[in-house]
């Protein structure tokens, strides 16, 4: 394949780098700094807390911070049961270093993102390092390509993007689940000696560290932390005929004992603490229940996974076919005379199957859950794209890669297509009315459309002069684009559309609040205001509810003199309340905040038919 003056001029400067191994780990460490920055750290604090799941965690875990309860979270003055404990602290942690604010909240996924990424690139690079070893060549373009590819994948997408900004448990849990599997494979493929400590045998440092990870997903989302990692680890140890091999050196009983030792402890605690509520609530209805019926109502059809990852891994997803196909899981001779360290393909493949799996099975489906397998699909894609970079032993098979490619430039084209019609599309938002028009009105869609539009041009060139290598990289300078000039600015309206108007309500609340005096929302439920103003918050769902609930409350012998609330405006209409029953304070957005005596209320009768 003929090179590009890019490619020779990358090339030659790769080679250099040979000569200076302090050098390539600086660039290398700077590569993960500037991806990690981009996707996770530009603009992190700087968007308000995003209804409705952030501000569960955020102020579960703020409670926890003030009160010095490290074992039972509470949300708004009732125990918190959906997730252990382990955000929480790391979210409480962040707390005391840098304030309770919205970079706190969200450090914790920023950090476990880039974690797992920097884990996934230094597993690549080796792996290729000992490929180069046993075809006694030094192709270090293919090396240190292929890892940073890979890196750039898993960060620059936007399942991880979404999840690595956001302060829920999520990513918490990739981070674990995908950095166990990628310590498993490093211990399987290096197979070093044990540790052996007096008359103690231990397992090698990386499988040490799985056991300590899988612990930490235990705390973080429960038994999926080690169902899901332990059914990938036991299916490729069967795949490849090391079950019993790899039983000796794992030493899983010991595993097991520092597992049990470092997760056991809080479960103990609060089920020591809250007897049943915690079993019930955690384990039957948040684990066995989401698994085997529909949750919250989030169901959905038995193909929904193909179109999450097809969006969530975009615009790189094309790919993964012709990746999975690559690897030939299916020709298990072929892999079983393949030295360990040449098996992260196999191992990446049976990764991605079994998460993707797992979840289609379950009846409760969440786009988060499979999350898990975004590291495993930016593994066989950049491997995937190795190809480019011929070897005496491995053709290069650009057919599959061209078919690919023009899918990749269908789908680019789509995706612009799309994001012009957008507001057609998506129709109104009835907690932003303004929020679309706000968005074409600003340009955003339509430059957006034009990044991917360009794309796609400059990959059909790329294809049609035979430069395949930078084909991938064009979606990865796209998908910067679009996160820059796109993306951040999109949030940043959505928040001022969607959270500000909330926001303002609670610093107003904050202000204006009298003491004792009661605060309710009706017609929605904004976990943000409670974060926001500290105070508990009654939530009440129908607006006949509500009326019913302020007349309760005027008939009681020691009432505050009013109560605050938060309504909808179409609520608020609802409750045709008299005008000299209650005083406007503030309208911000679709939402008003109210204060009702309640001494008028008690001499006037609303109408409650």
């Amino acid at each position: 394949m003929k090179l590009g003056v890019f490619d020779q001029v990358v090339d030659k400067w790769l080679h250099n780098l040979e000569q200076r191994p302090v050098l390539a780990v600086a660039v290398s460490s700077l590569w993960l700094l500037v991806i990690g920055w981009i996707a996770f750290g530009w603009n992190l604090g700087n968007v308000g807390l995003i209804d409705e799941t952030e501000p569960l965690f955020a102020e579960a875990s703020r409670q926890m911070f003030i009160t010095g309860d490290w074992i039972t979270p509470f949300f708004n003055g009732e125990t918190r049961f959906d997730k252990p404990a382990l955000i929480y602290w790391c979210q409480a942690i962040a707390y005391a270093i840098v304030g309770v604010n919205e970079w706190a909240v969200r450090i914790p996924s920023a950090l476990a993102a880039m974690g797992v990424i920097a884990l996934a690139f230094y597993t690549v690079q080796w792996s290729f390092a000992k490929k180069d070893e046993l075809e006694q060549v030094s192709n270090l373009p293919r090396r240190y390509f292929t890892a940073a590819i890979a890196a750039a994948l898993m960060a620059l997408n936007p399942e991880m993007i979404v999840w690595g900004r956001a302060g829920v448990s999520d990513m918490l849990l990739n981070g674990c689940i995908g950095s166990t599997l990628l310590c498993f494979f490093l211990g399987y493929a290096q197979n070093n000696s044990p540790i052996v400590i007096t008359k103690w045998q231990l397992p090698n440092k990386w499988y040490l560290a799985c056991y300590v990870l899988i612990a930490g997903a235990i705390l973080t989302k429960g038994p999926v932390g080690i169902v899901l990692p332990g059914l990938i680890m036991i299916a490729f140890a069967l795949y490849v005929g090391k079950f019993w091999q790899l039983w000796r050196e794992m030493r899983p009983i010991l595993g097991m004992g520092i597992v049990l030792a470092l997760s056991l402890p809080w479960y103990i605690l609060v089920t020591w603490r809250n007897g049943w509520n915690f079993i019930n609530a955690f384990f039957i209805y948040h684990n066995l229940e989401r698994f085997t019926e529909v949750v919250n109502g989030h169901s959905a059809p038995w193909f929904f996974y193909f179109l999450v990852v097809l969006l969530g891994f975009a615009p790189y997803s094309v790919y993964i076919p012709a990746s999975i196909i690559r690897v030939k899981f299916w020709q298990r001779s072929h892999w079983l005379k393949q030295e360990r360290s040449q098996q992260l393909g196999l191992f990446a493949c049976l990764w991605f199957l079994a998460v993707f799996g797992f979840f289609t099975i379950s009846v409760t489906k969440l786009p988060s859950y499979v999350l898990p397998l975004m590291p495993a699909a930016a593994i066989l894609v950049a491997l995937f794209g190795s190809d480019l970079f011929p070897s005496p032993q491995t053709p290069t098979p650009l057919k599959s890669f061209r078919i690919s490619a023009w899918v990749n430039i269908a789908f680019l084209t789509i995706i612009s297509v799309a994001l012009f019609h957008l507001t057609q599309i998506v129709g109104i938002d009835p907690a932003a009315p303004e929020l679309y028009a706000n968005m074409e009105k600003s340009g955003i869609l339509k430059f957006a459309g034009i990044i991917w539009l360009l794309s796609a041009f400059t990959s059909a060139i790329f294809i049609l002069t035979h430069r395949y290598r930078q084909i991938i990289t064009i979606n990865l300078v796209g998908f910067i684009a679009f996160v820059a000039f796109a993306l951040i600015p999109a949030v940043s309206i959505m928040d001022q559309q969607r959270q500000l108007p909330l926001r303002e309500l609670s610093a107003l609340i904050v202000e204006s609040k009298q003491p004792n005096e009661e605060l309710i929302m009706v017609g929605f439920k904004k976990p943000t205001v409670t974060f926001y103003t500290q105070q508990k918050i009654n939530y009440i769902k129908f607006s006949q509810q509500a009326l019913e609930y302020i007349q309760k409350q005027a008939s009681q012998p020691t009432k505050p003199p009013s109560l605050l609330m938060i309504v909808e405006n179409g609520k608020f209409q609802e409750m045709d309340l008299p005008p000299d029953n209650y005083k406007n304070i503030a309208t911000k957005g679709a939402y008003n905040l109210i204060r009702i005596p309640l001494k008028t209320a008690k001499q006037q009768n609303f109408n409650l038919s």
